[in-house]
């Protein structure tokens, strides 16, 4: 019988270390970015969608973006006076702790704040949101919602929930919702309130959100600190 690949003893001298070279390059890059562009912006992100962030990219090609890498990113921009590649780029790597990057940019300082501060896509929700409204699904009712912004959800009609074959009756049920079948047709039993301002989403909850399209988050960028290549920096 052959040996078990199981019990096979594997030197941990033979583990690969951490690519050191790869480092060294994002380093190289990020202070080429600082010699070439005009302006380093510290960002945060809200509801963190990578499909949102990647449009953002594609809409600013000319500039670049640094995400995941903040200690890296610190040590190539100088984390003192004293070691810090360009003047006053110790305060831009001091920001940089927690879930916040860099972008590189020439774009006017004002005219970056005003698109960031209007760019905002609505998404769906996930477990452990803060719901921002209440959501109430009412008997025999399948799209009208009664919510503290109704003009949120404004089109949206009522009639039995035949958006849903009834196939689907015993899995609204595992997720929480008093539904029964009436003449095939998937219906509300009695009136269910999804969520109320303030709840942390479950998952059940959140893929109800989903199932009858109420999106409850917004993804947005959120630009908190500038560093410019006159050596100036300043909070937002």
């Amino acid at each position: 019988m052959p040996k078990s690949k199981r019990n096979k003893i594997v030197s941990l001298t033979k583990t690969k270390g951490k690519n050191f070279d790869h480092k060294k390059d994002l380093i190289e890059q990020i202070r080429t970015c600082a010699d070439n562009y005009q302006h380093a912006f510290v960002f945060s992100v809200e509801n963190m969608r990578n499909n949102k962030l990647k449009e953002v990219r594609n809409l600013w090609k000319d500039s670049r973006f640094f995400l995941g890498k903040n200690n890296i990113a610190q040590i190539a921009l100088g984390r003192s006076v004293q070691d810090e590649y360009k003047d006053g780029l110790h305060h831009i790597a001091k920001k940089l702790k927690g879930n916040v990057g860099l972008l590189f940019t020439n774009c006017n300082k004002d005219e970056a704040i005003q698109w960031f501060s209007k760019f905002a896509e609505n998404d769906y929700a996930r477990a452990g949101f803060e719901a921002t409204l209440d959501v109430e699904l009412p008997e025999g009712k399948s799209k009208i919602v009664s919510t503290n912004n109704s003009s949120y959800f404004n089109g949206m009609t009522t009639g039995p929930i035949d958006q849903f074959p009834h196939s689907m009756e015993p899995y609204l049920r595992q997720l929480g919702m008093p539904t029964c079948l009436k003449k095939g047709i998937v219906t509300l039993s009695t009136n269910y309130t999804v969520c109320k301002v303030g709840d942390k989403l479950t998952p059940e909850q959140a893929k109800v959100l989903k199932l009858f399209n109420i999106p409850l988050a917004t993804f947005r960028v959120q630009l908190l600190s500038i560093w410019s290549a006159d050596g100036l920096f300043e909070d937002l």
